[in-house]
């Protein structure tokens, strides 16, 4: 045994298990009962206030952490939890989706029950009425938002109800939400238009913007931050209207064709929302495919082939099993009255180039 312990602790160092502090353990400091503990740590009423105070401070003293999972597989029903997910031929919303529903299995072991619905999130009423009809079915909602006003009072009508809502990939940020699970889009666009200028160089043109819509939050923020950064910095490029495509890659052809025809010096095109395939589409038929610098977002099975093929320059990405991930242990933490890791449910930015494609 002890040669066991010096192998593990290296240069003979051995290690212990540290002891766990129970809920028992809290009650004999705070000197109340186990079901006092009980009744104060998970926010129950009928405990008076000097009471809820010294208990709090016994599990300060002893660093108390619940043991979560214990807790919640002694539940009498499981958490039930619903993702609403955009309808249509975004390819990287049908990745979240297959991500949400692995997420769904590993918790199912835990207790866990995660729901999947899908609407058009374009269509703010649709969306709404959706949200609404949950009623009090779930314990937690994430949803792919829309910034309109119907949209955040169906929002704050399930927080009002006690229901936990996290927006996921856009934002509502007026709204009750608990919290938003995503990139920073703004500087997502600042990102995509440093790379853009850069690659299209001192030649002088245009540039296409090209979004899903403009009633999506994340969408609004990547043109605003793209725009920021071309002002700034690539005064010689022309940024053109915003065209909307509605992440149907049919609908997005038909945009960049009329782009193409009406713009005969356009240098790049930035592609704010999904829909990659019409505009390589589009680009290869006019063959301007490696004239035309090409920004895009989402690495996708679509998106690694036009990066190989050098139709499409760079790809700014979001990882959607991380934010599937964290979606989940967002509700979680939120129905369980515990903290986040702030640093772990931080969705980063990446840049891939055909070159560093994972």
């Amino acid at each position: 045994m002890h040669a066991m312990l010096r192998a593990l602790g290296g240069l003979g160092e051995a290690w212990c298990p540290v002891a766990r502090i129970t809920i028992q353990d809290v009650a004999r400091e705070a000197g109340v009962s186990v079901a006092t503990v009980d009744r104060v740590l998970n926010r129950r009423s009928g405990v008076r206030a000097e009471t809820v105070k010294r208990v709090e401070a016994a599990a300060d003293k002893l660093a108390y952490q619940p043991d979560r999972l214990a807790a919640r597989l002694a539940r009498a029903r499981d958490y039930r939890f619903c993702f609403i997910l955009p309808t249509g031929t975004n390819t990287f919303m049908q990745t979240l989706r297959a991500e949400v529903e692995g997420t769904a299995e590993r918790l199912s072991a835990e207790r866990v029950r995660i729901a999947v619905r899908l609407v058009d999130v374009f269509d703010a009423m649709a969306l709404a009425e959706e949200l609404e009809s949950l009623g009090d079915d779930f314990d937690g909602v994430a949803v792919v938002a829309l910034d309109h006003p119907a949209v955040r009072e169906a929002i704050n009508g399930l927080v009002d109800g006690g229901v936990k809502v996290v927006t996921l990939v856009s934002d509502a940020p007026g709204a009750k939400r608990v919290h938003y699970v995503g990139i920073d889009n703004t500087a997502a666009g600042r990102t995509a238009a440093m790379l853009l200028g850069r690659f299209i160089g001192q030649r002088d043109g245009k540039v296409g913007l090209i979004a899903g819509s403009l009633a999506l939050r994340d969408h609004v923020e990547r043109q605003f931050g793209f725009e920021q950064v071309m002002a700034r910095e690539f005064p010689h490029l022309e940024v053109l209207p915003v065209r909307e495509g509605r992440d149907d890659y049919e609908k997005v052809q038909a945009v960049t064709v009329a782009l193409l025809e009406e713009t005969p010096d356009l240098a790049g095109i930035y592609n704010v929302g999904a829909g990659n395939r019409g505009i390589a589409a589009a680009l290869e038929a006019a063959g301007r495919a490696q004239e035309v610098v090409f920004l895009a977002h989402d690495l996708t099975p679509f998106t690694r082939r036009l990066l190989v093929r050098g139709i499409i320059d760079a790809v700014v990405n979001q990882d959607p099993g991380h934010q599937a991930r964290s979606a989940a242990r967002v509700l979680l933490s939120s129905c369980e009255g515990t903290p986040i890791v702030v640093d772990q449910e931080r969705i980063r930015i990446d840049v891939f180039l055909r070159d560093n494609i994972p």
